[in-house]
């Protein structure tokens, strides 16, 4: 199945049923009175995360969706019938925004969330309801409400702690196989991923993370070079990065440092908050170079854009072990001091004002 990770859709929510105007007509009553029944209510359209979808496939075609309208009230006080909802499945992590207003309507983070994306129509007023002592015969009734009508954009954002930064062929989907039980395409020739891959990474039976590897940047990414930065969203979730450098490039003529430093530039230029994240540099394919330490020590020594460092093999399992159990223990300590924080405000709520 393709991945698709946006998709622009329209959703037009019912109408409301309209009022009716009637009289009570039956043998031996006279002037039975005003008995007209009310519209029913427009369908709405919600929008609901589910966990077992993984991409926005059915919205790339299926563009527009549409509830039904509630019925038109009748006599002898009989109601409109309201009409059904319908209900939009989609991936966890779907943010969901207006195209016309730039409002963001509901940002999907976990399983069963549900949100309204278009309101439909309130059925209309009969003239049973405009009856009083000084108006016996009333004739007015109201129409329904036309239902809300959006153009809505989707985005979906892959909920991952950890993602995974670096050029093609840096070894990112190779290290997302050594340490966990996903399987992208890998193979002894350069090529690049073409859709973003998670993986869990289970370092005991209770602790775990998802990482997420996107494909690889190159230079000018900004200015539309490669895929561009439309994989970049499915980072801005995450708590930490990997940087995975490549330190034994297949082109003698590469510059490692050349290229990290690329990579940290095409991430300044899509977003700040995404680049003041924490970052770790991963330094991999060490069994590929014999002066390891000199050639490690080499790099480190002109890129210390970094908050710690490590060097491993993903094709072997060296070092992969040590980054995981740090990488648990950091997202850990991150949720410790959200809670704390979390549960200072709420205490700074609570404490009533003298």
């Amino acid at each position: 199945m393709k991945f698709i990770d946006e998709s622009k859709i329209e959703v037009i929510a019912g109408n409301g049923g309209n009022g009716v105007a009637s009289f009570r007509r039956e043998k031996y009553i006279a002037k039975g009175g005003p008995d007209g029944g009310d519209g029913g209510r427009g369908g709405s359209v919600f929008a609901v995360a589910d966990r077992n979808i993984n991409t926005l496939v059915d919205y790339r075609f299926a563009r527009i969706h549409r509830a039904k309208s509630g019925e038109s009230g009748r006599g002898a006080d009989c109601y409109g019938k309201g009409a059904d909802d319908i209900i939009l499945r989609m991936p966890v992590g779907t943010v969901i925004t207006d195209i016309n207003s730039g409002e963001v309507i509901a940002d999907l983070e976990r399983d069963g969330q549900q949100a309204l994306v278009a309101q439909g129509g309130k059925g209309g007023l009969g003239n049973l309801h405009f009856k009083s002592s000084t108006n016996r015969t009333p004739r007015q009734c109201t129409p329904g409400e036309e239902g809300e009508r959006r153009d809505l954009q989707l985005e979906l954002k892959v909920l991952a702690d950890v993602g995974l930064l670096g050029m093609p062929n840096a070894g990112k989907s190779t290290f997302i196989r050594s340490v966990s039980s996903a399987r992208p395409k890998v193979a002894d020739y350069p090529f690049t991923t073409l859709h973003p891959n998670l993986g869990v990474v289970r370092v005991s039976a209770e602790r775990s993370f998802v990482i997420a590897d996107i494909p690889g940047l190159i230079e000018g990414a900004a200015e539309g070079a490669g895929l561009g930065h439309q994989f970049l969203r499915h980072l801005s979730r995450t708590r930490l990065l990997l940087h995975l450098v490549d330190i034994a490039p297949l082109n003698p003529e590469t510059d490692p440092v050349h290229e990290a430093r690329a990579i940290l530039n095409e991430l300044r230029k899509y977003d700040d908050e995404l680049y003041d994240k924490p970052r770790w540099l991963v330094l991999n394919k060490l069994d590929l170079v014999e002066d390891r330490d000199e050639r490690v020590a080499a790099f480190l020594s002109e890129f210390k854009e970094f908050d710690r460092q490590f060097a491993i093999s993903a094709i072997n399992g060296e070092g992969t072990k040590e980054l995981t159990y740090a990488i648990m223990e950091h997202l850990q300590q991150a949720a410790r001091a959200e809670d704390e924080i979390a549960a200072e405000s709420a205490q700074e709520t609570d404490t009533p004002v003298l």
